[in-house]
């Protein structure tokens, strides 16, 4: 028995131009095939390739979309970055995953115009997954902004990253979920919780679960990433990243039957994380900062390397330039007898030194001349 071959799709830029000439989003289309619109963004931008009767579904209506005629358009006007941005920050509804608005501009960008679009792009859906992971809002916004410092600093290696955010989101989660926290005096003691009994109940569940089950829930169920994906973010198998998420699922279902199903429970976790309203700094404030550092490092390192260098050469300028054998051990001289303790008194010396104490206490008689 032989099997058919696998009906062939176009490139990823291909897919999404047959998506937009059709007048579909990404979520309109994920409805159509049966996935989440994460999906469907990965599979536009080759992340991931779909797979079985996904893939026949999708590959359909690509077909289906490449066959219709293109409509008459007149051409739309130019859009700047700066509006893109706009109206990515304020969604239609709660979500955890950034906008999904192409960051493309007409002319190249500079580094920092580059850093403070991703930084716009993803850091205020990224504030509302960390604090999902951690309870704690403060704890969020810093754990986001050193994420962002840190690829400030390592800038060109996450520009040519196949996925910035990726990148950056997974040095969010490291920082956030760090047991070094508890030791901090500000995180001894928990924030107020949120003020709907039912968002309180969800964070309690979230925040009972295993750091490594509740990131597992988060980027499956939330953010929406696919199981392998979701494997080589949290360095797991994908075996083992699948038991981590059936057992966070039941742990969540046991005390909020509700949450059942999927679909639910990402609403929920959406809804959850925007009622905080939530705020990131600004791109400029963070490259400023992670500048600062940075050269405060620089300068920590160039002034340790010099006290190494200054106590190096004095070691080799007062250090001694020949060799001084040590001084011997003493030796016995013959014909010398050696010194000995004083040993216990005699009856006569014993007589003797009473008699002289005698003599001292009272005092000799005095003598006198006499006249002859």
């Amino acid at each position: 028995m032989t099997q058919s071959p696998a009906t062939p799709l176009p490139p990823p830029k291909e897919r999404r131009r047959l998506r937009d000439a059709a007048g579909l989003t990404q979520a309109q289309l994920a409805a159509r095939v049966g996935v989440s619109r994460a999906t469907v963004r990965a599979w536009e931008t080759g992340r991931t390739t779909p797979l079985g009767r996904k893939r026949e579904a999708y590959a359909r209506l690509l077909a289906e979309f490449a066959a219709r005629p293109a409509p008459a358009k007149s051409p739309a006007p130019a859009v700047s970055l700066e509006k893109q941005h706009t109206r990515a920050e304020t969604p239609a509804e709660p979500t955890l995953t950034p906008p999904l608005t192409p960051l493309t501009s007409p002319t190249p960008l500079t580094a920092a115009q580059a850093f403070d679009a991703l930084y716009a792009f993803c850091a205020p859906a990224l504030v509302r997954q960390t604090y999902l992971l951690t309870g704690r809002r403060e704890l969020a916004r810093e754990s986001v902004e050193r994420a962002f410092q840190q690829a400030w600093d390592r800038w060109p290696e996450v520009a040519v990253d196949r996925d910035p955010a990726g990148w950056v989101r997974a040095a969010a989660y490291e920082y956030a979920l760090s047991p070094w926290h508890r030791f901090r005096p500000r995180y001894r003691h928990p924030e107020p919780p949120p003020a709907s009994p039912t968002h309180r109940a969800l964070l309690d569940v979230l925040l009972d679960l295993p750091p490594s089950y509740r990131r597992t829930l988060l980027l499956y169920d939330g953010v929406g990433l696919d199981l392998p994906e979701t494997a080589a973010e949290t360095e797991a198998s994908t075996r083992a990243a699948a038991s981590r998420l059936l057992r966070a699922r039941e742990a969540v279902t046991t005390r909020l039957p509700d949450l059942t199903d999927p679909a639910v429970l990402h609403r929920r976790l959406a809804e959850l994380a925007s009622t905080e309203r939530l705020r990131a700094a600004k791109p400029p404030t963070v490259r400023a900062f992670s500048e600062r550092r940075a050269r405060f490092w620089t300068r920590a390192a160039i002034a340790f390397t010099l006290t190494l260098i200054s106590a190096t050469t004095l070691s080799l300028r007062t250090a001694p330039t020949r060799y001084e054998p040590p001084v011997p051990p003493g030796e016995t001289v013959q014909g010398v007898p050696p010194r000995s303790a004083p040993g216990p008194l005699s009856e006569e010396a014993l007589e003797l030194r009473e008699k002289l104490r005698r003599t001292t206490e009272s005092g000799p008689e005095r003598l006198l001349p006499e006249p002859r």
